[in-house]
């Protein structure tokens, strides 16, 4: 597993001037969104994360008196908001992806049943980071390759010490003395959790050479096909763009089905959208690319059906988490609704 996996180096900041309340959300507000990453990344949820980042900057602010200048405001920041998600993920637990907590079904023509009780993973949209420049530390450490889908969903099986020690050592670029000091332990604890990390992350490392942009032309001409192919309901298309060994999974269901003949009879037989009932929004998640399918109802109107978040290696759509639920339309700020007059892809 390499550096590039999770971000750019982010050179360490020089100390702050010490605040007090009337000014600490100000200095403070800068840092909103890169924290808002580092708590998605430790919590496997945007409501979590959001949560936290809150309860961060409440702490801070009760605390401020207590900031000596130090460290930076920034450091100062992180430390409180991952001691913050490391107490939420003991009362909260991990949020699994289906294929972290069992193995892939054998029957897809078999209905899948929902299992509501299982916390799970969640996407988050692309566009609560944008607005930053390329150079600020923000944007770097908000980094697409550092939220991709796969990372997000490896790192919650990593213990919650071994995750904060990952992501501070590996993304932030803290320096092992500072990790240990936050975690209360020594520079040689940190150093071998990183390793048993990094070990445990190595079939789930994505490297930046994956990474397509959004702009390539290649990648542009397969999402548009894969739109189209959802919106006619033409499975055998569909198939062609999956590679041989794709993976679809769809919490809440914690079925999980691989290969791209296992993925053709789930569409043929469980999808209830027919042609030209569904039309396929593009949005971004992770990262990744990704659509909002809608499907036609009895009024007309298309409604929300599932967010497909997908990866693409080597020209195909190689995993597909579709993720269903009507509020992860609302936190991606999608329509409830759309009417069939004027609605287009």
């Amino acid at each position: 597993m390499t550096d590039s996996t999770l971000g750019e180096s982010i050179p360490a900041p020089a100390a702050d001037a010490p605040v007090d309340r009337d000014d600490l959300l100000d200095r403070a507000q800068p840092y909103r969104r890169e924290l808002l990453a580092h708590c998605y990344r430790m919590m496997g949820s945007v409501h979590d994360a959001e949560d936290l980042v809150q309860d961060t900057y409440l702490r801070a602010w009760r605390a401020a008196d207590r900031f000596e200048g130090r460290s930076s405001l920034r450091t100062w920041l992180y430390r409180i908001a991952t001691n913050a998600c490391l107490t939420a993920i003991e009362s909260r637990g991990r949020r699994p992806m289906p294929s972290g907590i069992g193995a892939p079904s054998d029957d897809p023509e078999r209905p899948v049943v929902e299992a509501p009780e299982v916390p799970w993973l969640e996407p988050v949209p692309d566009a609560m980071f944008r607005g930053e420049q390329p150079s600020d530390p923000a944007a770097v450490v908000v980094s697409r390759s550092s939220m991709r889908l796969a990372l997000v969903a490896a790192l919650q099986h990593l213990p919650p010490r071994q995750r904060a020690v990952l992501l501070l050592r590996e993304v932030l670029k803290w320096r092992a003395a500072e990790v240990a000091e936050l975690l209360d332990t020594s520079t040689a604890s940190v150093n071998s959790a990183l390793q048993r990390a990094r070990a445990q992350l190595q079939q789930a490392a994505v490297s930046e050479d994956e990474l397509s942009e959004p702009t390539d032309p290649a990648q542009r001409d397969l999402l548009d096909r894969y739109a189209k192919a959802f919106e006619n309901s033409d499975v055998t298309e569909i198939v062609q763009l999956f590679k041989e060994d794709a993976v679809w999974e769809m919490p809440p269901f914690p079925e999980w089905f691989r290969g791209r003949d296992a993925i053709a009879r789930l569409i043929g037989a469980q999808c209830p959208i027919g042609p030209g009932e569904g039309l396929m929004v593009p949005t971004a998640a992770n990262g990744q690319p990704a659509f909002a399918l809608y499907s036609k109802h009895e009024g007309g109107d298309y409604k929300p059906f599932q967010l497909q978040v997908l990866t693409v290696e080597e020209g195909r759509v190689a995993h597909v988490g579709a993720f269903f639920g009507d509020d992860l339309f609302r936190t991606f700020g999608l329509p409830e609704s759309l009417p069939v007059d004027g609605a287009r892809h």
